[in-house]
């Protein structure tokens, strides 16, 4: 991640997700491309993996976060969904292997009402049995797509263009 911002306007965009488990891992691939930018100074990147309860830091020291996940739901894979959670209900019903301790404490900040402004963007995949550090075709095609609505989000605080990167 980079030196962490020195602006009340901070945004985090935190992609989660286990890059060994393919699409499982989609936030990770998306938070590599967006780490190859020369984002402006208030935004800051982080591959928060599959940690949880490890990312409350975070949670506390950032007033926006944007999170991005894969979701197992009925929509066909390459969905793309912004959801703003406040409760551990307010997330998919079946969000990927990390999503108990990350909901439990998304749930907990905003009952100590220490909770940033959270925008979680879910991307629907197939399955979670997918092993290897690629993405299914599905999934791929809908990169660029998912890293225009992330540096759309962004987009309000600088005039600059953010391009697409490949890791």
């Amino acid at each position: 991640m980079r030196q962490k911002a020195e602006y009340e306007d901070r945004i985090l965009v935190m992609g989660i997700g286990n890059y060994l488990m393919g699409d499982e891992g989609v936030g990770v691939h998306l938070a590599q491309c967006l780490s190859a930018l020369n984002l402006p100074p208030n935004v800051d990147v982080l591959d928060g993996g599959t940690s949880g309860f490890h990312l409350l830091e975070y949670f506390e020291e950032y007033p926006q976060v944007i999170l991005v996940d894969a979701t197992l739901d009925n929509n066909p894979p390459g969905t793309i969904r912004l959801i703003k959670p406040k409760f551990a209900d307010d997330f998919p019903q079946a969000m990927s292997t990390h999503d108990i301790g990350l909901k439990d404490m998304i749930g907990a900040l905003h009952l100590l009402d220490r909770a940033p402004e959270i925008h979680l963007l879910v991307v629907s995949i197939a399955s979670l049995q997918q092993q290897g550090t690629g993405l299914t075709e599905e999934i791929e095609a809908i990169m660029p797509l998912l890293f225009e609505k992330v540096t759309e989000m962004i987009g309000g605080i600088t005039e600059r263009t953010l391009e697409w990167a490949t890791p």
